[in-house]
């Protein structure tokens, strides 16, 4: 319809430029437009005292806009209107037609598989137009770029599709050929992250249109699909991990699943989720036990359900590191106290935790336990950083700032800022937080809260602890696994006989525990991040009641110690980090291992020499030396690539001279056939981005008969300037004559013809 009414394609309008042909400066028709309605408007004004008693004011104007508006299309057209566009040059421009033979263009989600649709709307004259006027090139698309005689030979079964670096080298190698356009026939599936900004600016910097054929439904039908998954890549053994499943389904809105995480064939935890309305997005966490140490590859999935358009969505494989070294935490007390007996009870059958605990008895004597030699804190707390940064976590109980230096106290903030250590600061004792001085100490920075500034803080009355919603959702306190039971465990646990007031939660802090005291809420449990570590702060010393008011079988109080504990030395780093951008790698085997070295002060070794050692599947080993990045002292970098799909596991080594500073070691899976697995939909969005920034267009298949026409207006290429004649439209006659038969329809109503 449109190129009936304007004569042309939509995109000569949009692309092109208006001119006007005639010889007479524009000037001259701005002012026979405006004297035509002058002329007009005082003929009507002149007429309006003999007119009809129904030709108003309003009326009147009404008449003037129409006939003027028809004398300023009259006028215009004697200047000669016209659009003005480049054009591609017949038979000298080369077309390339781009056709996505991935394993997702077989989806048959419209009848016919998504190739066979695209191939059949090309058949259907489009490709012939094209040859008719251009020469066309014929690409296969998947990793890359291949040419191809026809598109029939194509079966649609590659792994993987990569648009972005396909277009890249389209760009690459035809820099020297007139490329007038790329036709690209996909469903929008892109499994190497998104169109980057090169791939994009290759093509615009040529002004090559890239205009893209949709293939598939937008939304599919019936399908669950977990969208994500994250575990957290390290854990300590035998600690509790927590599976958060991001997952979303259309067409079985509140039915049932079970939700599992497997090892191999063992069911690590299960959960029956029920789905909300089709396409919300839903998020659970399942806890697990980490087991044993040892790497491992854990599937997270959703049970199929009947009718699914994708069967190949609803599982994700996670890999897990679970280390068996032992953590030393070095608690800190200042008065004996029952909070210090249980403390270290919890922990002894703790077979990774190591307390290494030192009790002021007298003023000058302090009760050392735990420690591997009699030299260990032979002189109290430890004052340099090679004999502090042994440990991964911090306890401070009821001891006030004053007790240590203020070299000590800043070791204690580079503890944890620069060492990625642990620190805890325990309440309920007589020189604790704000009665130890600690609001205005140098160390007041480092925890979650604000404390008061005045004394008095510190009460020996009853208490009770509640769980937040923050704390429910963190493995710190979670004594059952069914979130229920959890929220219900805690409501059971006893009173605490003290409390402290810890004061504000600093912004970013997460409060997991609250405490009542006579109807009062205050924080009980306080956490957050700081610089490389962690810190809390626990706002009582009566914990030790939830075990002595409690049944004997009941493991409440040591659960939450030791999952404390846990938390703050899980992540606390050696000298040597390592990390990969992704452990899974998608049919594609390119990674970059960084690692972060650090000397035994925990300063960026940035003279250090660092080496990979890379073990694979079918006898696959390498040595790689490993690069200092120059914008970051202390990290190295090294890109590899992983040739077969298995797993690899990496040993990186970092010495300065003869001195090995540490050794970390590092997963990494490749997994291929996986990708076109997920996100199956028809990526529209992507599609029409790369048309419309690119200068080309997004089509439907059905629409493909106009595209020979349209092509032709590119900038690329050979091309040849043309000019439109835009006078002879049919949609100029019809405007005329609705101008003209609607002030005549106007003026029979009102009664002045």
């Amino acid at each position: 319809m449109f190129e009936f009414l304007f004569k042309y394609p939509s995109a000569l309008f949009s692309r092109g430029e208006f001119a006007l042909l005639g010889g007479w400066p524009r000037w001259v028709l701005v002012l026979l437009v405006l004297a035509a309605a002058g002329v007009l408007a005082w003929r009507i004004r002149s007429a309006l005292p003999k007119a009809a008693p129904s030709l108003r004011s309003w009326r009147a104007a009404a008449i003037w806009l129409l006939q003027s508006a028809l004398a300023a299309l009259l006028l215009l057209l004697l200047w000669q209107p016209a659009i003005t566009i480049s054009e591609l040059k017949p038979q000298q421009n080369i077309i390339a037609v781009l056709m996505d033979d991935s394993r997702s263009m077989s989806i048959a989600d419209q009848g016919a598989p998504r190739q066979v649709q695209a191939v059949e709307a090309l058949d259907n004259g489009v490709l012939t137009e094209l040859q008719k006027r251009f020469q066309l090139r014929l690409y296969r698309l998947d990793r890359g770029l291949t040419v191809v005689p026809d598109f029939k030979q194509l079966q649609a079964s590659a792994p993987v599709t990569h648009i972005g670096d396909s277009l890249r080298q389209l760009s690459d190698e035809t820099s020297e050929l007139p490329i007038g356009a790329v036709v690209l026939l996909s469903d929008g599936g892109e499994n190497s992250g998104g169109l980057d900004r090169e791939a994009i600016s290759a093509l615009r910097n040529r002004r090559i249109p890239v205009h893209t054929v949709g293939l598939g439904l937008e939304q599919a039908a019936r399908d669950v699909v977990i969208n994500d998954a994250s575990v957290a890549p390290r854990a300590l053994a035998d600690s509790r991990l927590a599976a958060t499943v991001n997952f979303q389904q259309h067409g079985y809105a509140g039915r049932k699943a079970m939700l599992r995480v497997r090892e191999d064939s063992k069911v690590l935890a299960a959960r029956e989720v029920t789905f909300t309305a089709d396409g919300a997005v839903q998020t659970e966490a399942l806890p697990f036990s980490a087991g044993p140490a040892g790497a491992k590859a854990l599937q997270i999935s959703i049970d199929l359900l009947d009718g699914e358009d994708n069967r190949f969505n609803n599982g994700v494989t996670r890999l897990v590191k679970v280390e068996s070294d032992a953590r030393r935490v070095l608690y800190v007390e200042g008065e004996p106290r029952w909070e210090f007996k249980f403390i270290r009870r919890a922990e002894d059958e703790d077979r990774i935790v190591r307390v290494v605990s030192m009790l002021r008895t007298t003023e000058n004597k302090i009760y050392r336990q735990g420690i591997e030699n009699p030299q260990d804190l032979a002189s109290g707390f430890p004052a340099t950083a090679e004999e502090l940064f042994k440990y991964h976590a911090i306890i401070l109980g009821s001891v006030e700032a004053s007790y240590f230096t203020a070299g000590q106290q800043d070791l204690i903030k580079q503890f944890v800022d620069r060492r990625g250590g642990g620190l805890l600061m325990l309440g309920g004792g007589r020189y604790s937080l704000t009665e130890g001085g600690w609001a205005v100490s140098s160390l007041a920075e480092l925890l979650p809260v604000t404390l008061p500034t005045t004394r008095g803080t510190f009460q020996r009355e009853p208490a009770t602890a509640e769980l937040t919603a923050a704390g429910a959702d963190s493995m710190i306190a979670r004594l059952a696994e069914d979130p229920a039971q959890n929220a219900e465990r805690w409501k059971k646990l006893p009173y605490m006989m003290n409390y402290q007031d810890p004061g504000r939660p600093k912004p970013g802090a997460a409060v997991l525990l609250n405490m009542s005291v006579n109807g009062r809420k205050m924080p009980l449990l306080v956490t957050q991040n700081y610089g490389r570590g962690r810190t809390a702060v626990l706002a009582t010393g009566g914990s030790w009641r939830w075990q002595m008011s409690m049944p004997l079988e009941d493991q409440s109080h040591e659960a939450f110690w030791r999952q404390l504990l846990r938390w703050m030395v899980t992540d606390s780093p050696g000298q040597i980090i390592t990390s990969v951008p992704s452990q899974m790698l998608l049919d594609d085997g390119r990674i970059q291992i960084s690692a972060d070295v650090r000397g035994k002060d925990y300063m960026p070794a940035a003279d250090a020499r660092v080496e990979a050692r890379i073990l694979g599947p079918e006898g696959i080993a390498a040595q790689v030396e490993m690069a200092p990045d120059p914008n970051t002292p202390g990290v190295f970098r090294a890109d590899w690539n992983a040739e077969k799909p298995g797993p690899y596991v990496a040993e990186i080594t970092a010495k300065r001279g003869e001195e090995e500073l540490g050794r970390d070691v590092l997963n990494f899976q490749r997994m291929d056939g996986v990708a076109e697995n997920f996100h199956t939909e028809q990526n529209r969005p992507l599609l029409e981005r790369l048309a419309s920034q690119t200068g080309g267009r997004y089509w439907r298949p059905q629409d493909l008969s106009r595209l020979p026409n349209e092509i032709a207006y590119s900038e690329a290429g050979i091309t040849i300037r043309d000019t439109k004649e835009l006078w002879n439209m049919p949609a100029v006659f019809l405007l005329i004559l609705l101008l003209r038969s609607s002030e005549w329809l106007l003026r029979r109503k009102w009664g002045i013809v």
